[in-house]
């Protein structure tokens, strides 16, 4: 889903076609989404029978940039080896600013991003707050910058109370500091900002987390509850929107 921030609120456009449906308009209305057994490449349009790297065909999951291992470990990141699947996407990528920020989506976590992705992968991670702490160069130099940060804080969304909205305001600034002075800070810009905080559009918070699939289940339905991260809070169940990112669906409501 496309997502930025309104006054406050986080918006979700949804892509059906070459459209996209305000999901915000759409919370506590009865929906339906089909999925219509075709999985399309989002890279090279051909149909595959398995989406990978949420939203490949195989050829392409393992030729693209994107999707290397590096992407998930921005540690690893060999693009000053001459190793990189495409060179120029690298330049253009992993060399933009990047952010090492604080977020609390299911308890203090750090992260990275591209700078120009800010506050769309806090919006991403269901974060009801978020605080950019340092700016690098590269991705490759975030990756280290988190590494170092992750002794001493976690960096991983626990997803099931993410949804649950169990999650409990915390001082980011406070924490900023208290991480700051446990590492070198050298080859990274100090951020001095404030914290930015999201609000979802959810009526209400499922107390029991059931994961819907379309694999398992082609046709769901029910009433959309509210939209935080990348998922559907239906009062049948949870919809991890991204994972089916090239799945062929019609929604109805």
């Amino acid at each position: 889903m496309h997502t930025h921030l309104d006054r406050g609120v986080a918006q979700y456009q949804l892509p059906i076609g070459d459209k996209l449906l305000n999901m915000n308009d759409l919370v506590g209305e009865r929906i339906s989404l089909q999925f219509n057994q075709i999985i399309q490449c989002q890279n090279c349009g051909k149909k595959t029978n398995k989406s990978y790297s949420q939203g490949y065909c195989y050829p392409c999951s393992q030729k693209l940039a994107s999707c290397d291992l590096c992407i998930m470990k921005p540690e690893t990141c060999h693009h000053h080896l001459g190793t990189c699947r495409q060179p120029q996407w690298g330049l253009d990528n992993c060399f933009a600013p990047h952010v090492v920020y604080l977020a609390n989506s299911s308890g203090i976590k750090v992260g990275i991003t591209r700078k120009k992705n800010i506050p769309s992968r806090w919006i991403d991670q269901g974060a009801i707050s978020a605080l950019p702490i340092l700016e690098v160069k590269s991705r490759l130099l975030s990756g280290k910058f988190e590494m170092l940060l992750k002794a001493f804080v976690a960096d991983k969304t626990n997803w099931r109370k993410m949804l649950q909205n169990d999650v409990t305001p915390k001082d980011l600034s406070a924490k900023a500091d208290e991480l700051l002075s446990q590492i070198d800070t050298k080859g990274a810009t100090l951020l001095k900002q404030k914290t930015l905080e999201v609000n979802y559009p959810v009526d209400i918070y499922p107390s029991k987390i059931t994961s819907l699939n379309f694999d398992k289940t082609p046709d769901i339905s029910g009433i959309l509850q509210g939209v935080k991260g990348q998922y559907l809070l239906l009062d049948c169940g949870v919809l991890n929107i991204r994972k089916f990112g090239s799945y062929n669906i019609t929604l109805t409501y």
